[in-house]
């Protein structure tokens, strides 16, 4: 074994747990032990991997209070947040349970029975996999990984976020219980060394989810064993509130999306651009918004505003806000760390931004959001545009042929018309330029751990 790992809770600094991590030793016997495993459970009829994942999520059911508690508190996710979290995470469950079959089976795709040629593509799981992955949303983003690729007949090495270490020993505990393999399905436990050991470890595919400086070193390191690798980062994604749209009814959806899990998401809302015409009501309505908010205890339900779960980041936010401020931004709200334990920081939003500021222009992942105002829609896309990220964009207004045509402008991977910091099972996730590259959820994320064979399948002459 390696050192070990303390576990803080955020809301009040106090440890809550050490936990030993794995050295890269420890990690290739994983490996070694995955390897002899995989074959096995790839010859598993997919009836019996269906039925473990459905058990898995019965599991998940029945233990939604005591896997909140945990995850509320190692990471700070606020209570109620953290129920709907691993509630939800059995409609992506039954997505998967449901389309498995069909997306993994055989396709004959020429069957000339004159010419005596048949021609069929059959799907082979990747092997063993590497899951390197977050702390925000570990149920979703792990599952949106370990699930379909355990379907698939893959082993997963799994390394869940130094952040959200217990919630992920929980997640391998329920998958063995439900009849996974113990070793198809194996924790690796650590923080950026175990991370960096499994990504250069002899895998068949690297899965990562994090940020983008990390990604590329990520990438680099698959690299140099010619394996898929799929990269979920970061995002900086805009919004666009058009003249015609009800400013308190889209003040109300944008601050949810930037301030929900305290604006730790990839896909948060981190930039507002609002029609001239409608900005003076939706800030006013977006402000009384955010005040309203409940901030504190992660473990209250009123609570909406939980603490960061990275301490290192409430440098980063107050950097962005003082870098706003000396450039001309004025604060309507928040502004700053609050005092007291924990790595709390105010629900804070600027006006009077642009993009010559950080908080335009750097993801921000916390409780901090910046509204521009925009002359038309012209201004409005190239503002949107103006980025090296490529998650999401969204706009609001009531004209969905205007929506349409301006989203079809947005080089994201997701687009939203009057809603915004959604994700569905049935639709692709994606990323462009610095938000990553590769596919999960949909039937496209069920292709993406397998790969194909070609028969060519010549009767005797």
């Amino acid at each position: 074994m390696g050192d070990a790992l303390t576990i803080s809770n955020p809301a009040t600094g106090e440890p809550i747990a050490r936990v030993a991590t794995d050295s890269a030793q420890r990690i290739a016997e994983k490996l070694a032990a995955a390897r002899r495993a995989q074959p096995e459970w790839a010859r598993t009829p997919l009836a019996n991997r269906l039925a473990a994942l459905a058990r898995f999520r019965d599991r998940l059911a029945a233990d939604v209070e005591p896997l909140a508690a945990t995850l509320t508190r190692e990471m700070g996710k606020p209570i109620a947040q953290a129920r709907a979290e691993i509630t939800a995470t059995r409609g992506r469950i039954d997505f998967f349970l449901a389309h498995a079959a069909g997306v993994l089976a055989d396709e004959v795709v020429l069957d000339d029975a004159a010419g005596g040629l048949r021609e069929r593509i059959t799907w082979e799981p990747l092997g063993v996999v590497a899951n390197v992955s977050a702390w925000n949303y570990p149920y979703f983003v792990g599952g949106n990984v370990f699930v379909p690729a355990l379907l698939a007949g893959n082993a997963v090495l799994y390394k869940p976020s130094e952040y959200a270490t217990l919630t992920g020993l929980a997640i391998v505990e329920r998958l063995g219980a439900a009849g996974v393999p113990a070793e198809a399905m194996q924790a690796v436990v650590g923080a950026g060394a175990a991370g960096a050991a499994l990504v250069g470890a002899a895998v068949d595919g690297v899965f990562f989810t994090g940020s983008y400086a990390t990604g590329r070193r990520v990438a680099q390191a698959a690299a140099e064993g010619l394996v898929p690798v799929q990269l979920e980062l970061g995002g900086k994604d805009p919004i666009y509130v058009c003249d015609d749209a009800p400013p308190a009814v889209a003040a109300a959806a944008a601050a949810e999306g930037a301030f929900y899990n305290s604006g730790q998401s990839c896909c948060a809302v981190e930039r507002i651009y609002v029609h001239r015409r409608v900005i003076g009501p939706f800030v006013e309505a977006m402000v009384a918004t955010v005040r309203g908010y409940g901030v504190g205890d992660p473990f209250d339900a009123r609570t909406f505003v939980g603490p960061l779960a990275r301490a290192p980041q409430l440098e980063v936010l107050a950097a962005q806000v003082a870098d706003a401020v000396a450039k001309g931004a004025r604060v309507l709200c928040g502004g700053g760390r609050l005092p007291g334990p924990g790595t709390f920081f105010a629900p804070t939003v600027l006006v009077d931004v642009d993009h010559s500021m950080t908080v335009m222009r750097d993801e921000s992942f916390g409780p901090l959001i910046g509204i521009q105002a925009v002359a038309d829609d012209a201004e409005a896309v190239a503002r949107m545009r103006d980025t090296e990220y490529g998650l999401t964009a969204g706009v609001f207004t009531p004209d969905r042929a205007r929506a349409e045509r301006l989203l079809a402008q947005m080089p994201t991977g997701s687009v939203y018309w009057n809603c915004c910091d959604r994700v569905s099972p049935r639709l692709p996730w994606s990323g462009r330029g610095h938000s990553g590259v590769g596919i999960t959820l949909s039937t496209h994320g069920l292709r993406t751990f397998v790969r194909p064979k070609a028969w060519h399948l010549r009767a005797q002459p």
